[in-house]
């Protein structure tokens, strides 16, 4: 939906992407507030969380799309740490709260899978559906 809203000529190339964060099946979207934030970092404290991406390419009229899977694993974190992260304020806007290319990185033990992806944009699914993109002149 996100592709096709976008008033683009027939000739032009539209990429959209949407990414969420689930924990126990269940997606958690962006917090509303300091409290909510703090409870997703409460949450996900120790375990691991997927995120997933969908990714559109719209290209003269043709459209191609995908899903990206990455595992993300947060460390054990402590109140100090929860503390900060909510005080900074990274997680507004964000699927699940954190950002993990800024201080949210602390707050990862582990990813398994495209780092990309959890920033926001799959590299790797977009040159697979767009591969003109990455071809040098």
């Amino acid at each position: 939906m996100k592709a096709r809203a976008v008033e683009a000529g027939a000739e032009a190339l539209v990429i959209a992407c949407d990414t969420d964060v689930a924990l126990d099946g269940k997606a958690l979207g962006k917090p509303q507030g300091e409290v909510e934030a703090r409870e997703y970092l409460d949450r996900m404290s120790g375990r691991a969380h997927t995120v997933l991406s969908g990714l559109v390419v719209l290209e003269g009229g043709e459209e191609r799309s995908g899903l990206e899977r990455t595992s993300v694993v947060f460390k054990e974190l402590s109140e100090d740490e929860k503390m900060r992260y909510v005080r900074f304020g990274e997680w507004r806007g964000r699927s699940g709260g954190y950002a993990i290319q800024t201080l949210g990185s602390t707050l990862v033990e582990r990813v398994e899978g495209s780092v990309s992806n959890v920033v926001g944009l799959p590299v790797g699914l977009l040159a697979e559906l767009a591969p003109a993109l990455f071809d040098r002149p």
